[in-house]
């Protein structure tokens, strides 16, 4: 058999014509400026698609005559020819014309991308997913989302994503190759790339988790937050302003704003270990390899060269020193 696609138009102007005998069986595509005052009230046409074997060209192509009215070798001859040489010809029409359109410049290609988006929004829609504008939603990849899935305005979805039940992606996210726990909120402007994130967690706004990311359930990544290949305990929260690299964080642990784990020395990196319960206070800076003990405290504005014991504190700080009737420097 040849494979044909062909579509039904309202205004087939411009298109070749699939003529039929009385059995409906195809004939031949006759070109617009070819065809007879009946053939051009043919309302079905074609799109260019077909399918065929290879030897069925190479017999046939050779035989191509430009003996028309535009002299030109018309590639929709070969229809005629697999009729003559015995093969049967079956068509099918696609679900929507427009996946068919033909792109000729930049603003075709435009206009058929917001058709092909709309489609996917109101597929998701179909199967329960709440879009606050299914205008403004990118798919560009693979997703499988469950029901009761709210997502906001201008979220770009790429790659594999899978999201749970009951998720909430606030505006203007960028959500990639990410796999996302039942009832996490991401707030506005975030970034989840190459991430695992477990149920009931927090994240954002302004958040970026990177590849090698992993929260566990509950966890909590606040505003101005940057991860990258570590693991984020049960119920652990990482507020806001800080840096969280190669680090293993327990549960429970609460590390305060400003902190940033130095896990690069300019050739190599090393790992960050925080036991549960640890509290690491505002501003401190956690020097790899370097290991907070269980339930220990790092005082704020530390920088943290030595593993904390369990339970202990840590405060490393310069001296504060005070002089009394400072004068400030005026300008001359």
């Amino acid at each position: 058999t040849l494979a044909l696609m062909t579509l039904t138009l309202d205004d087939p102007s411009g298109y070749g014509r699939i003529v039929r005998d009385g059995q409906n069986n195809v004939q031949r595509i006759v070109e617009q400026k070819d065809a007879s005052e009946a053939e051009l009230g043919i309302p079905e046409i074609n799109t260019g698609i077909l399918a065929c074997t290879r030897s069925f060209l190479d017999d046939c192509l050779p035989k191509l005559s430009s003996n028309n009215a535009q002299g030109e070798y018309y590639l929709t001859d070969v229809i005629a020819m697999a009729v003559q040489s015995g093969l049967t010809v079956e068509t099918l029409q696609p679900e929507f014309p427009w996946e068919v359109d033909g792109i000729n410049d930049r603003v075709q290609l435009s206009r058929l991308e917001r058709l092909y988006q709309l489609a996917q929004a109101e597929s998701l829609m179909r199967d329960g997913v709440t879009l606050r504008d299914p205008n403004r939603l990118d798919v560009r990849g693979s997703v499988q989302i469950a029901s009761d899935v709210i997502i906001d305005v201008n979220v770009v979805l790429e790659g594999d994503v899978t999201i749970e039940e009951g998720v909430v992606i606030g505006p203007n996210c960028i959500i990639r190759d990410t796999n996302i726990g039942a009832g996490t909120v991401i707030e506005a402007y975030s970034l989840v790339d190459g991430a695992i994130v477990g149920e009931r967690c927090t994240i954002g706004p302004y958040a970026r988790l990177r590849p090698g990311t992993e929260l566990a359930d509950k966890a909590k990544i606040g505003n101005f937050v940057e991860t990258k290949k570590s693991y984020v305990g049960e119920g652990s929260k990482v507020n806001h302003l800080t840096y969280i690299g190669d680090s293993q964080i327990g549960k429970g642990v609460n590390v305060g704003a400003g902190t940033i784990t130095c896990n690069y020395d300019g050739a190599n990196k090393f790992q960050t270990v925080m036991k549960d319960g640890a509290f690491i206070g505002s501003n401190s800076s956690l020097v790899a390899p370097v290991t907070i003990g269980e339930n220990a405290t790092v005082g704020a504005g530390s920088t943290i060269t030595k593993d904390v014991d369990d339970n202990g504190l840590a405060v490393a700080r310069g001296q504060q020193r005070n002089v009394s009737d400072w004068k400030r420097p005026q300008k001359k």
